[in-house]
């Protein structure tokens, strides 16, 4: 069903780690709105499309997300690598480091963890595409 090329969709090369960036950017990860849900948004609601096509179309675009998801990781790890206990302690990392170090969680920005309550699958399409709209920012 997927092909996997083991590249980033878009190379990540950050030089200097930044853990208060690290800490916003991780909402994108696994925050309300971030890759995560968004891919679980779109490749639990392609079952209930009655149109192959748009089902297939919300496949694709849950495999886009997927990518996303991948490059916010990227981004993150390469943002708090090799940081000192000092910068963690002085950026307020420290939250975070206590439970997972530097490894990727998904969580929004304020910490609260990644749940699928941020996200619907409805079964009806108008209702379903008009809350994937929603969350991607766009208006109907």
């Amino acid at each position: 069903m997927w092909s996997y090329d083991k590249l980033l969709e878009f190379p990540v090369n950050i030089k200097r780690p930044n853990a208060k960036a690290a800490q916003v950017i991780l909402s994108q990860y696994g925050g309300p709105d971030g890759e995560l849900g968004a891919s679980l948004r779109y490749l639990s609601q392609k079952f209930a499309m009655p149109n192959r096509r748009v089902a297939g179309l919300l496949n694709d675009i849950g495999t886009e997300e997927l990518a996303h998801l991948e490059m916010i990781g990227a981004i993150v790890h390469q943002l708090t690598r090799n940081l000192s206990i000092e910068e963690i302690k002085k950026s307020g990392f420290d939250v975070y480091f206590v439970d997972h170090t530097t490894g990727i969680w998904p969580q929004a920005a304020g910490g609260m963890p990644f749940s699928a309550a941020t996200f619907q699958s409805t079964g009806d399409p108008i209702t379903d595409l008009t809350e994937d709209m929603a969350a991607d920012g766009t208006t109907a």
